[in-house]
């Protein structure tokens, strides 16, 4: 929900002048004022007079009401100003629940001889001075807070309060085409910003300001080049997410934001970086008390702007204090909820999105051979692949990346389709690359995800070979397949890559102890991201049973019907000289687990003969090793 209400909170131990100051920011704001102390239960107060501390049972309903106080005053959309003395963080937190993102800490600091005095002037308080030792003795002061220090004049105190709650909640750095349109749609949400691009003469210039005059909804941003006062132009903690390319120039922006950073403040890397590089990152800026969450960020450049499906890992306590700006923006599923959820610890953020753009390398190659076979085997025209793909995409084959495919062959430049027009050779950023090592590395065949990346490398070799090349498609068959057939074909195909996908994150789970809840990764992919489709809210059903998408009777079912289908596709696609390596990747893997026809005691017999490898017997019920003199 979208609030303009402000909860300002002040803390401090007793005599502070939580009150005093909460009055006079109250009548200068013209909004209502709440003493914590007025939400005692009678048996506190009596214990308190007594020089009784109390303890952390007795203050839970006390922190309770106060709660409840702010959380009405957001139901009413109404700011206001509570005073009470939430010494510790445990107390913070129950004081915070529901409210975050609305709440600002403002603690009253000073030294005890100075508050001493003070309290020594206070007539008919409950709270004696004898218990000031013991507040102090369980204070512990919050990194996020606004700190004001109580020896100024009281109208400085309420100035400073003003200035520091009127800066930006948010920094975005990097205003490329992903930052620009997110920092459109947090602004669209409400939500204040400072927005911070390098200066390179000549290529890079007034890249934030442009932003802000182009766009209205950025109208009441704030613009910077320098890193000095972008950082100073922020609340405490202050929240900052980077948009900048992968690697060294991450690396290069921490290094150059670090000095001007405080302990609590909160880094979020919001690029397509390695997971490795993001665990890196985390230790290192945990030692320096700075926060670093890497955060995966999929749907494209019209994702960011009216919802992307999010992805972000790293320290939880860091996680809680930015989940309501990462909600604000994403999208949304069928039932309403926020397609972002917190993935887990170190870099598995950035690892499960690299996951998702491998799905998403495979899925894109499926549909571009399924167009193949139509268009040069079957000979259709775009026009009519396009009608075909509108009608699969009515049914449990929609996913976002079949409408665009409509939307792409039905484009024309003059009389030409523009397809047509386009050269044949994909590009690739490096997500597809690192998710096939990480299968590697992990033991997982993730054939299809190979191949798509292979094809990719593959079409950039073409021209170094043309002399291969055929001028003509070579239909060797009699007769074109069904079009049921061929959709059957990728239907089976489809299922295949999304079980390959999430035999990763599974493996990834249990060997960094990510402890994933696949069932809620699908659940986030529904929606915002490339990869959403009718599948994908299937397989939310299917991993709250099941850890792998085969052991799903439903699935299971479906693949053994599907079989037959997609072996003639694969068949005929290479009779007919067609490039089809996601969907032959598809069938060979179905064909290796099916096991019928053995190679791989071959396999193991020639590495028992050349390296004494040994190898186990069928029979042998014991898993007894042999090696054979061959």
């Amino acid at each position: 929900m979208k609030r303009s209400a402000k909860i300002y909170l002040l803390m401090g131990v007793s005599g502070s002048g939580k009150t005093t100051i909460g009055q006079l920011l109250a009548a200068q704001l013209g909004i209502p004022f709440f003493d914590g102390d007025d939400f005692h239960s009678a048996s506190n107060i009596e214990k308190m007079k007594a020089g009784i501390p109390l303890d952390d049972s007795d203050r839970y309903e006390w922190l309770k009401n106060i709660n409840r106080i702010g959380n009405e005053a957001l139901v009413a959309d109404r700011s206001v100003i509570i005073a009470c003395s939430a010494l510790k963080k445990k107390y913070r937190e129950i004081i915070a629940e529901h409210m975050e993102g609305s709440i600002f800490w403002i603690f009253l600091q000073g030294s005890k001889e100075l508050i001493q005095k003070r309290m020594a002037t206070r007539k008919e308080h409950y709270m004696p001075i004898s218990l000031l030792q013991s507040q102090f003795d369980i204070l512990e002061i919050p990194n996020e807070s606004i700190k004001i220090d109580i020896s100024l004049d009281k109208q400085t105190m309420v100035n400073t309060i003003l200035e520091e709650t009127n800066k930006s909640t948010l920094g975005v750095v990097g205003l490329g085409v992903m930052g620009k349109s997110l920092a459109r749609n947090w602004a669209r949400n409400g939500v204040k910003l400072s927005l911070y691009n390098r200066y390179i003469k000549g290529v890079e210039e007034k890249v934030a300001e442009n932003a802000i005059h182009n766009y209205t909804e950025l109208n009441t941003a704030l613009g910077f080049v320098d890193v000095k006062p972008f950082v100073q132009s922020l609340m405490q903690p202050r929240i900052i997410f980077m948009m900048i390319k992968a690697g060294r120039e991450t690396d290069q922006f921490i290094d150059e934001i670090l000095p001007h950073l405080e302990a609590g403040d909160i880094l979020v890397d919001g690029g397509n970086s390695h997971y490795e590089d993001t665990k890196r990152r985390i230790a290192y800026l945990e030692k320096q008390q700075i926060h670093f969450i890497g955060t995966g960020v999929s749907g494209g450049e019209k994702g960011a702007l009216n919802g992307p499906s999010i992805m972000p890992s790293g320290p939880f306590e860091a996680y809680k204090k930015i989940e309501h700006l990462l909600n604000t923006i994403a999208a949304k599923d069928k039932n309403g909820k926020p397609c972002a959820a917190y993935i887990g610890p170190d870099g598995s953020g950035h690892f499960v999105k690299m996951i998702h753009n491998g799905i998403e390398y495979a899925e894109m190659q499926l549909i571009a051979e399924t167009y193949a076979y139509l268009r040069y085997v079957q000979g259709l025209a775009p026009n009519k692949i396009a009608d075909l793909f509108h009608e699969w995409n009515q049914g449990t084959l929609r996913s976002y990346l079949l409408e665009s495919t409509v939307h792409i062959l039905q484009k024309k430049e003059g009389d030409a389709y523009l397809i047509d027009l386009i050269l044949d050779v994909a590009g690739n950023k490096g997500t597809g690359n690192w998710a096939t090592i990480s299968a590697s590395e992990l033991g997982i065949p993730a054939g299809m995800i190979t191949g798509a990346l292979f094809a990719r490398y593959v079409s950039t070799l073409k021209e170094s070979v043309c002399n291969l090349r055929q001028q003509t498609v070579t239909n060797s068959t009699d007769q074109s397949l069904s079009l049921n057939t061929v959709k059957a074909a990728y239907t089976a195909a489809r299922i295949i890559n999304h079980q390959q996908g999430f035999l990763i994150l599974k493996a990834a789970s249990l060997e960094f102890k990510w402890d994933l809840d696949l069932s809620n990764i699908a659940r986030i992919w529904t929606n915002g991201c490339i990869i959403r489709s009718a599948l994908m809210e299937e397989m939310i059903i299917a991993f709250h049973q099941h850890d792998e998408l085969f052991n799903d009777d439903k699935i299971q079912q479906e693949i053994i019907a599907l079989k037959q289908d997609l072996k003639s596709f694969c068949i005929h696609s290479l009779a007919s000289d067609l490039s089809i390596p996601c969907h032959a990747a598809s069938l060979d893997y179905l064909n290796s687990l099916h096991a019928k026809h053995a190679t791989a005691n071959i396999i193991q017999a020639q590495r028992d003969f050349f390296g004494a490898h040994t190898y186990q017997k069928r029979d042998d019920v014991t898993g007894t090793f042999y090696h054979t003199e061959w």
